[in-house]
């Protein structure tokens, strides 16, 4: 992952110590199986892509087939807590907002509602999935340039208002799941801003035995070939999708109230603490 390149960018303190303890592992035989399978279904993704403007209504079952195919292909399992239907009112916007511990998070919200995201901008380069990311609409936030922020928001506030759900990761950055980020407000004030709710979901990481696992998160320096390495070698890991009720609008009266409301609600649904105090927050 990239170094921070101003004074303000998130920062997390988790780093390569929080994934390398032991781990039930499949053999390499195994794991190269489940390799050659994802590379399958992520070849078959660029068809998807082709395919978009013909499928049309039928597209966001086909994305969500597609991407539940891939976790399932690298040996994840999903099992989803609460409500299915993470936009509870179809044509209604609303603001999904998760924690943030790998790459595999979007892969998963998508796998349970296809949406588009807030995303970092270099994301839209990625082979196949970056086209499908764009392709469902994605915000791109540039965290290096922080003067475009404003323009961010007010992207994401017209596609509230056009009754889009889309996905955010507030924390900024990535944490190992053992405990969380401060949820920075600057993305709540498109939810406070297009009068729509917010959806809190909590993502956790865990074994076939049910105990947390922080292997599957990608932070610190660490590259994105070794997080996948790791994750295609870990024996049942399951990743847990707690969807937590809406926060509707008017129950903050700031964007800094919405953000302490949401982080409280995924905070109390992984029972983990919150970092408070870290060097380097985003803009308020």
């Amino acid at each position: 992952m990239s170094g921070s390149t101003h004074a303000w960018m998130p920062k997390s303190p988790c780093g390569p110590s929080c994934v390398s303890g032991p781990v039930p592992r499949v053999s390499w035989l195994r794991g190269a199986w489940r390799a050659c399978t994802a590379l399958t279904v992520l070849l078959c993704g660029i068809s998807l892509v082709l395919l978009a403007p013909v499928l049309r209504g039928r597209l966001r079952g086909a994305i969500r087939f597609w991407f539940a195919t891939f976790l399932r292909a690298i040996g994840l399992r999903v099992r989803v807590h609460g409500d299915r239907r993470i936009q509870s009112t179809e044509g209604r916007g609303v603001l999904v907002v998760t924690n943030h511990v790998s790459w595999l998070d979007a892969l998963v919200v998508d796998a349970v509602q296809p949406m588009p995201m807030v995303a970092k901008r270099d994301i839209a380069d990625w082979p196949v999935l970056g086209p499908l990311v764009s392709a469902a609409g994605s915000v791109f936030l540039d965290r290096e340039r922080l003067t475009r922020l404003p323009e961010t928001i007010a992207a994401l506030t017209t596609a509230l208002r056009d009754g889009v759900a889309i996905g955010a990761n507030p924390e900024g950055t990535t944490w190992c799941g053992m405990a969380s980020g401060h949820f920075k407000p600057a993305l709540f004030q498109a939810a406070l801003d297009a009068g729509v709710p917010v959806r809190p979901v909590a993502l956790r990481y865990r074994l076939a035995d049910g105990s947390h696992t922080p292997a599957a998160a990608f932070v610190g320096d660490e590259d994105l070939v070794t997080s996948i390495r790791r994750v295609l070698r870990i024996r049942h890991l399951v990743v847990e999708v707690h969807v937590l009720p809406e926060i509707a609008p008017g129950r903050a009266e700031d964007r800094r109230a919405l953000a302490a409301l949401a982080e409280s609600a995924v905070a109390a649904a992984l029972e983990v603490p919150i970092q408070r105090e870290l060097t380097g927050h985003l803009v308020h």
